[in-house]
């Protein structure tokens, strides 16, 4: 009994440093942003729309990037439809945008979709591309707000994940609070103290000049975390650029979410298992924070993990040694982190200048919605099929839409127009 003791007590202090690590880095939002120079140069950029059986909403995207408040002759639209049974490409082309033809190509994920089309445009005459979900809509100003980062000496950046269905469901609203809450403690954080940021999947630049050093040989079912990964060892910084805004669909059944979640729990693990001895060669031999935060980062389900088992640990010392359990006391605290959980969420809503009725139900159900996440990475641990699966998105919402939504974006800019 006193090995389990001490098993619990080694786990608290695990847990609680970990939280601590990440506690520490997230004051440092609230840290006043500096200013960045912007310029005149104009960067060519080439934008990448793989889509699978997108049809609904591919439209819109294009249509965002069609109008956007950068020169003309400055960008190129890529769809590459990969797998697709529907009319994916005829409806891109409708809007103008170019195909990259990947139908004779094995690509059993994204990560091999965005490989092929690197290749493919590695000859052409751009400085940078732009990756986005087809579902995605984005704000006017975001190429011009890349070009600024790229001008500034960044070579990889990741814009601001913004929701265009945070009402539609529990599920949906969480999904966006989640988004809301990564934006702003871990990317806002990291890029006031000149940190590394993370990229997140859709609405990220990655230059041409990394590429041609770096190169892009993604291994698992979660490209993006892979891409972080890797910078961290090369000592790549990656940037955060608040104003660059992409406009995502999220999940709106638990189903759907439980797919998704899966996919990055399990690439989460994938990362780790292929890339543990690089990072922590990298980290002891030239004390690379970067090799530090993918340590913190691929780890996050084994420590949610540890930390329940823990608390099962707990529960059984007070059982097998009838130690009398004060439930009462149990239920209050419960019940205390609950709603102070409620106020510190419906305060990063109102920090981010967003309406709180359209986050209600995320607020509500947010705990809920973290807590899921506890079966999600136990089947993660000992799934064997890592297939990659399609997230069906229906949601055909216009930029006017969004723009009426939120008359003022998160950081409490007006929206240019």
């Amino acid at each position: 009994m006193n090995l389990l003791k001490t098993v619990i007590l080694l786990i608290n202090f695990i847990s609680i440093t970990y939280m601590l690590y990440y506690v520490l880095i997230a004051i440092f939002a609230f840290r006043e942003k500096r200013n960045e120079y912007k310029n005149n140069i104009k960067k060519k950029f080439a934008i990448l729309i793989p889509a699978r059986n997108e049809e609904l909403v591919i439209g819109n995207l294009v249509e965002t990037l069609n109008n956007q408040n950068y020169s003309k002759d400055k960008y190129d639209i890529f769809v590459i439809p990969n797998n697709c049974d529907d009319n994916t490409e005829e409806v891109a082309k409708s809007f103008n945008a170019k195909i990259i033809d990947c139908k004779n190509v094995i690509t059993n994920s994204k990560g091999d979709v965005l490989r092929y089309a690197f290749k493919y445009l590695r000859e052409k005459d751009y400085d940078a591309y732009l990756i986005f979900d087809a579902d995605n809509i984005v704000h006017p100003n975001f190429i011009s707000e890349m070009n600024n980062t790229l001008c500034n000496g960044y070579r990889v950046a990741q814009g601001y994940r913004d929701s265009k269905n945070p009402s539609d469901t529990w599920i949906s609203s969480s999904h966006s609070l989640h988004y809301m809450i990564q934006n702003y403690f871990m990317n806002r954080a990291r890029m006031n103290i000149n940190k590394s940021c993370f990229v997140n999947g859709t609405g990220f630049m990655i230059s041409k000049e990394y590429l041609n050093e770096n190169g892009y040989n993604s291994l698992t079912i979660t490209e993006d975390i892979e891409l972080n990964v890797n910078c961290g060892l090369n000592n790549e910084q990656i940037a955060f650029v608040e104003k660059a805004i992409t406009y995502d669909e999220q999940p709106i059944s638990f189903d759907a979410s439980w797919k998704q979640r899966k996919r990055w729990s399990i690439g989460t693990l994938q990362c780790l298992k292929v890339y543990w001895r690089k990072i922590f060669k990298d980290l002891f031999k030239n004390r690379n924070f970067g090799s530090l935060e993918s340590i913190m980062f691929l780890t996050a389900p084994l420590v949610q993990l540890i930390g329940t088992f823990n608390i099962v640990l707990q529960v059984m010392v007070d059982f097998f040694t009838y130690r009398k359990i004060n439930y009462l006391s149990k239920i209050i605290l419960l019940i205390l982190y609950y709603f102070s959980n409620i106020i510190l969420v419906t305060g990063i809503v109102k920090i981010n200048q967003k309406q709180i009725k359209n986050y209600i139900k995320g607020i509500i159900f947010l705990p809920l919605f973290y807590l899921s996440w506890v079966p999600i990475n136990i089947v993660a641990l000992f799934e064997k099929k890592t297939k990659w699966e399609r997230i069906e998105h229906t949601r055909n919402i216009t930029l006017e839409n969004i723009l009426s939504f939120n008359c003022i974006n998160k950081i409490g800019v007006k929206y240019e127009e």
